[in-house]
């Protein structure tokens, strides 16, 4: 009885995985790269870069700085500063002096029903002279040849909105336990290029670090006043723009978009909580069985093999999705394989602690309450 279960498993095991590896496959030769390539544009356009700022002084220096190296000269850079208490604001100043296409803008307060991000990326659009709108998070930094190709592809595509998952540069043992767990969630489960190809709204995936709309559309879709409450903004974009016929692309950022979004463990932690839950856009049944089902898929054949020897297969397999997905996204094999088990828990573990979060209302960022 017990050998037949075993054999259950392991089928349904192998099934699965031989399918996610395809999937990884597929995106390691089709998932849409940044390249530094010349690129010729058909109308050089302005692009307004909408930078939201919250106590960012760690950032914002390294962020500006390179955005002004960039090669494509006609945009504007506005930063809003969102009611900073450290030197964030005395920092953006300072790039004022010798840059004259760079404005600062004060936050109004917060009203009621808002996001602190949705509402400060609000207040820069309303602000935004160009026909681009180019989101950038404080802690993103771009190579002198960024804005160019991405205009590029904008162009090429046909796009009227088009994202990048910054390669993400994890220097704490903290911040590899859970900043790897989105780039492999996204590059094992998601056919990256459909999101371009195809118009339906489940195959969806974009990152509010680094966003590109056309400003026209953008407010025929009604901006980020539409989504006004929404923590996982993006997502919400490129579902509703997809439901408008809208053409959407993603991008990995191949070393042309990079970004360090955590410092540590516990920094890492609240921002994986806070979203992890509300991007799966399921109720909170569902959202369990989603988590109950990744334990089964990459944490139990790491004990079943103790059972019968076969899930030794199964394991192997599994290495080697984690390593394709550890060169397209630019980050350690050696680590990502190591810490793989690890990862796998925290995975559970936060995947639990956002639904509980969310559901009570104890979600914060940043000193705020978000719900």
């Amino acid at each position: 009885m017990i050998m037949n279960i075993m054999e259950i498993l392991f089928g349904v095991l192998l099934f699965t995985h031989l399918i996610l590896l395809t999937v990884i496959v597929y995106n390691y030769f089709t998932a849409p790269k940044i390249y530094g390539q010349n690129s010729v544009l058909n109308h050089e356009l302005k692009i307004s870069i909408l930078i939201p700022a919250r106590n960012e002084e760690n950032n914002i220096e390294n962020c500006l700085s390179n955005i002004f190296k960039s090669t494509y000269k006609n945009y504007e850079v506005k930063v809003l500063d969102d009611f900073s208490t450290d030197s964030t604001q005395d920092k953006i100043k300072a790039f004022q002096n010798t840059h004259k296409n760079l404005e600062l803008i004060n936050s109004k307060e917060l009203p009621n029903g808002w996001t602190g991000k949705n509402w400060a990326c609000y207040q820069l659009a309303a602000k935004a002279q160009g026909e681009y709108l180019q989101f950038i998070d404080a802690d993103v930094i771009i190579t002198p040849e960024t804005l160019r190709f991405v205009l590029f592809e904008f162009q090429k595509r046909k796009a009227k909105m088009l994202s990048v998952f910054p390669t993400q540069k994890i220097k704490s043992w903290g911040e590899w336990l859970i900043v790897p767990l989105m780039d492999w969630l996204l590059l094992t489960f998601l056919p990256l290029y459909k999101v371009y190809k195809s118009s339906n709204p489940s195959l969806a995936a974009a990152n509010g670090q680094f966003i590109l709309f056309d400003k026209q559309s953008y407010f025929n879709f009604g901006g980020h006043e539409k989504i006004k409450d929404k923590i996982v903004e993006d997502m919400e974009f490129v579902r509703g723009f997809k439901k408008m016929r809208l053409k959407t692309i993603t991008f990995l950022g191949n070393n042309f978009v990079n970004c360090r979004m955590y410092r540590n463990f516990n920094e890492a932690l609240r921002g994986f909580t806070k979203n992890f839950y509300p991007g799966f856009n399921i109720n909170g049944t569902a959202f369990s069985l989603v988590i109950i089902v990744f334990i089964f898929l990459f944490i139990s054949p790491f004990f079943l093999i103790f059972y019968n020897t076969l899930f030794a297969i199964i394991i192997t397999i599994i290495f080697l999705e984690r390593s394709i997905t550890s060169l397209l996204s630019g980050q350690s094999l050696l680590k990502n394989i190591i810490l793989f088990l690890p990862q796998m828990f925290m995975l559970a573990t936060i995947g639990f602690k956002s639904l509980i979060d969310n559901k009570r209302k104890k979600i914060f960022w940043k000193g705020r309450k978000i719900r």
